[in-house]
């Protein structure tokens, strides 16, 4: 299983026009894109990610385009990445490579364990300091609580479970598998079932997140990260043309319009 961004360049993006006026000008499709790009390979699939989250696949190697889906912001740019992949690994999703999408888009990821010890009907709250001082636990800023397990599962990974609640000697018999949950969290050869809360788009702030974990009977427990620094990507530019550009010298003038 890897990965490939070398060797990949000229990735470029066009928007789609959805239809034509009656005076020649066109109107562009909203939320879709082309997205271009050149490659050094010829055995390779190509995957395009936007804001870090799997958008596609090519069907084939020499394909060099892809059209994907945006997302409805305003206020931040997209941030779209094109990789090439092994023929095997075509259909799999490598979001888990792009842990800084999140931070770019002045969002913050909290990623939780799920162990057996918690049970079924658990569920968790997540509470914010709002970028500075002490977390606040009067209002949680996660919309609804949070249920741990959908349903029930009696093994979640090797060294995860409770003595005595699954088959002794199989404790990882139904884990999630090596490479498919939250590697580097759980005992090496079974990963370790994990889950991601994802924040809205946060200001600039230094900010604190609380965990609290409540059972069915109402027992409490909280667990808090450490300071995350947010600092949101600038708003894209708007309004602007290519004036001219110095083959000689590789520079590029932009003009507003």
């Amino acid at each position: 299983m890897a990965i490939y961004s070398d060797g990949i360049d000229n990735v470029r993006v066009f928007e789609l026009p959805a239809g034509i006026w009656g005076d020649g000008q066109s109107f562009d499709a909203p939320r879709t894109a082309l997205v271009k790009w050149r490659s050094s390979y010829s055995d390779k699939f190509y995957q395009v990610y936007v804001n870090g989250l799997y958008s596609g696949t090519t069907l084939e190697s020499g394909q060099r385009q892809l059209i994907v889906q945006l997302p409805s912001s305003f206020s931040v740019a997209a941030r779209i990445e094109v990789l090439a992949v092994d023929a095997g690994d075509f259909n799999k999703d490598f979001s888990n490579e792009f842990e800084n999408f999140i931070s770019d888009s002045g969002r913050v990821r909290v990623k939780m364990l799920r162990g057996q010890q918690l049970s079924i009907n658990s569920v968790i709250e997540i509470y914010s300091n709002g970028g500075n001082g002490a977390i606040d636990y009067s209002e949680p800023v996660s919309d609804s609580p949070i249920q741990v397990w959908s349903s029930w599962q009696d093994k979640d990974g090797f060294g995860m479970s409770c003595f005595g609640g699954s088959d002794f000697g199989y404790d990882g018999a139904a884990a999630v598998g090596l490479g498919k949950g939250s590697f580097g969290y759980g005992q090496f050869g079974f990963d370790a079932d994990s889950f991601d809360w994802i924040s809205s788009q946060l200001g600039k702030g230094v900010y604190k997140f609380g965990v609290k974990i409540i059972d069915e009977i109402g027992n409490e427990d909280v667990v808090e990260t450490e300071d995350i620094t947010v600092i949101p990507a600038a708003i894209p530019a708007e309004h602007l043309s290519v004036a001219s550009f110095d083959k000689v010298t590789n520079q590029l003038v932009l003009k507003i319009f």
